[in-house]
């Protein structure tokens, strides 16, 4: 009886590996690596002019004016507690389509860089390590390990919430 409880019990720890392996566009936050699915990327377009939105926190940098579409901007950086730092060339923003309160919304997220779109296997992602308090990790899919690195996998739904969708339209309209 027992090998037919391990070989049940495989299938769902397979499909749980297998959910996250895909494609992932990877770009870079001060020195580390970070990657989101590509299923919810829109769009990769240089900086552009930023309109800022009163009494908006630090983060959120804005709006754009995507072909007539007023699309809310968040500085990453700032978002994770990261230094700001200057834009260069390299800075861009990431137009993604998260899931919102009755609708999927589209945001911009500013990063230093565009690397590469990885298509990663369920080997390739493990856990997210447990750091003690899940607060902080609750917005991350998992660790990809590719050619020796470490890629942080993020759960963009969770990083751009709808607590915060919320806020923004708010002020927004």
């Amino acid at each position: 009886m027992p090998p037919t409880m391990v070989s049940a019990n495989e299938p769902a720890a397979a499909t749980q590996v297998d959910a996250r392996a895909g494609k992932y566009l990877t770009f870079q936050l001060a020195q580390e690596e970070f990657g989101i699915r590509v299923l919810k990327v829109r769009e990769i377009m240089g900086l552009q002019e930023i309109t800022a939105v009163p009494q908006t926190p630090s983060h959120v940098k804005g709006v754009i004016n995507l072909r007539g579409k007023v699309v809310p901007v968040i500085d990453l950086r700032l978002k994770f507690g990261l230094p700001a730092t200057d834009y260069t060339q390299r800075t861009c923003i990431i137009v993604t389509q998260v899931q919102g309160g009755s609708a999927p919304v589209m945001m911009g997220i500013v990063v230093d860089g565009v690397s590469e779109v990885l298509n990663l296997s369920g080997s390739e992602i493990e856990d997210t390590p447990d750091f003690g308090d899940s607060a902080g990790t609750q917005y991350l899919l998992g660790m990809a390990k590719v050619k020796g690195k470490v890629k942080i996998l993020l759960d963009i739904d969770r990083v751009l919430s709808t607590l915060e969708l919320h806020n923004l339209s708010s002020v927004l309209h």
